[in-house]
């Protein structure tokens, strides 16, 4: 591989500010939060605007036998984001709109950078909640959370991030855009594609957009604080307190 030549062929094709080469930003941008997982050293940083461009970057670092490792905000603990020695990081921050807020089919479609607090917090004016809540939900972005299926304290009642992804806008390792999944309540027939690229950490595809199930907003949380004198008699506690619920989730 002539590392010149890639490049030539990304500037050519691509906008001038979404091709990076320094190696200082580029090596910034190189992993993710995962301390102990091997980085290697990228030749470019695409700061892609468009799934076009990033279909547009696969196709070329295909042609030419580059890998190419995609990234959100970095904030996984997995090393999925970790750039590979002479490949190419597809940045995806900047594919950060929110294009639609549905309070009728509760859902909301999303492009990959989009951050996961963000979209709550755009849902929320609309009566509706996104539930997944990974601890990085300040900084994380909906296309990271789905690559890992992040999931959060709220997960044991309200499930992870695969339970509310319906479908996907992805593109594939030979630089297709494809469509995956349904809007709709009920999607029963054929091969379940999008349940496989949730938590496939960029090595299926590149998920540009989502379309996301959304719930009614609960009401205010309150916090309840309790003191025990085992481990052993705190999650028996807890164990009462899920069967408590379920009893009455059963007969209400």
């Amino acid at each position: 591989m002539n590392s010149a030549e890639v490049l030539a062929a990304l500037a050519a094709a691509l906008p001038s500010d979404a091709l990076i080469v320094d190696p200082d930003v580029t090596r910034s941008l190189s992993h993710d939060e995962a301390e102990w997982a091997p980085v290697g050293e990228p030749i470019a940083l695409i700061r892609a605007t468009s799934s076009d461009q990033v279909a547009t970057t696969v196709r070329i670092c295909a042609r030419f036998g580059v890998p190419v490792t995609a990234r959100g905000a970095g904030t996984g603990l997995s090393g999925g984001a970790n750039a590979i020695e002479g490949g190419v990081i597809i940045a995806l921050d900047r594919l950060n709109q929110i294009r639609l807020i549905d309070p009728l089919e509760r859902l909301a479609v999303v492009q990959a950078g989009v951050i996961n607090d963000e979209l709550r917090a755009t849902a929320a004016e609309q009566g509706l909640w996104y539930p997944p809540d990974p601890a990085s939900s300040p900084w994380s972005t909906i296309g990271g959370n789905i690559a890992t299926n992040a999931g959060g304290v709220c997960c044991v009642k309200y499930g992870v991030t695969k339970d509310y992804v319906l479908a996907l806008e992805v593109v594939t390792g030979t630089g297709d855009l494809v469509r995956l999944g349904r809007v709709t309540a009920k999607g029963v027939a054929g091969y379940d594609l999008v349940a496989l690229m949730v938590g496939s950490e960029g090595t299926l595809g590149i998920i540009t957009e989502a379309t996301v199930r959304l719930k009614p907003l609960p009401a205010a949380p309150r916090t309840i604080v309790g003191y025990f004198s085992s481990t052993v008699d705190a999650g028996e506690a807890a164990q009462a307190v899920a069967r408590r619920a379920s009893s009455r989730r059963r007969w209400n």
